[in-house]
């Protein structure tokens, strides 16, 4: 993989599980992170542990007052922005009939809503980098239906169809857009799953946060460079069949 020294990243959803290891790894290729996100104990304590090479912003994606703030941290700080990670995201499930309309709304806002206005946010500092990637992570639910993830799932398929709109809008500046796509991740998200049998994968198990972080940070390099508008499942095995 290419080196990510030079560049600068912002990752929200950073204060703990898969966006907390992802800007780690980041990092240790050699980037500088702008991490984001809503818990700001935990946030500003991941940002402490990488020293100078990572920076904390309370950040309510749903607000576009706070990615433009984001954004300006990014660029007053290291003097450049780079690359997006589209990590937030709220994950509740119920049977369809059981939906609320309050919630589906919610989900749509933090998981659809957020990364729209992140990639509009960020799209003046990449085009003056002279290009730059953007990387929406979604899931397998917006790849297949699963019960009990209609407003979930409608908003992971959104996401899908966003980086695909997306990739070819910006495609002309230089700014490559994908999507990953990870299964049953080890999180704190999922803690409450992670007990379960988990033969029914192919691979046997849960996904860990490094596996999707490494794709992450290879999307975001230069190593990536001819990859756009692409999907990328990390779900051992899963959705294969």
């Amino acid at each position: 993989m290419s080196t990510l020294a030079g560049k600068v990243v912002i990752v929200t959803g950073a204060a703990r599980g898969q966006g907390a290891t992802e800007a780690r790894l980041l990092v240790a290729a050699g980037a500088r992170v702008v991490l984001t996100d809503v818990r700001e104990n935990e946030g500003r304590a991941v940002a402490a542990e990488l020293g100078d090479a990572a920076v904390f912003v309370r950040h309510d994606v749903t607000s576009a007052e706070d990615w433009a703030r984001v954004t300006a941290t990014a660029t007053e700080t290291y003097g450049r922005l780079d690359a997006l990670v589209n990590n937030a995201a709220l994950w509740r499930t119920a049977p369809v009939q059981d939906e609320t309309a309050d919630n589906f709304e919610l989900l749509l806002r933090v998981n659809l809503l957020g990364p729209f206005l992140g990639i509009r946010a960020v799209l003046p500092a990449l085009r003056e980098a002279s290009g730059g990637s953007i990387v929406n992570v979604s899931s397998t639910a917006g790849l297949v239906g699963i019960r009990g993830h209609a407003a979930y799932g409608s908003s992971k398929f959104g996401l899908r169809g966003l980086t695909r709109s997306s990739a070819l809008d910006l495609a002309p500046y230089g700014i490559r857009v994908n999507s990953v796509h990870p299964g049953a991740i080890d999180t704190p998200m999922t803690a409450a799953v992670a007990d379960k049998d988990w033969s029914h994968v192919p691979l046997g198990r849960m996904g860990r946060a490094e596996e999707v972080g490494e794709l992450i940070a290879f999307l975001v390099s230069d190593a990536s460079s001819y990859v756009t508008g692409t999907e990328f499942t990390v779900d051992g095995g899963l959705t294969t069949g």
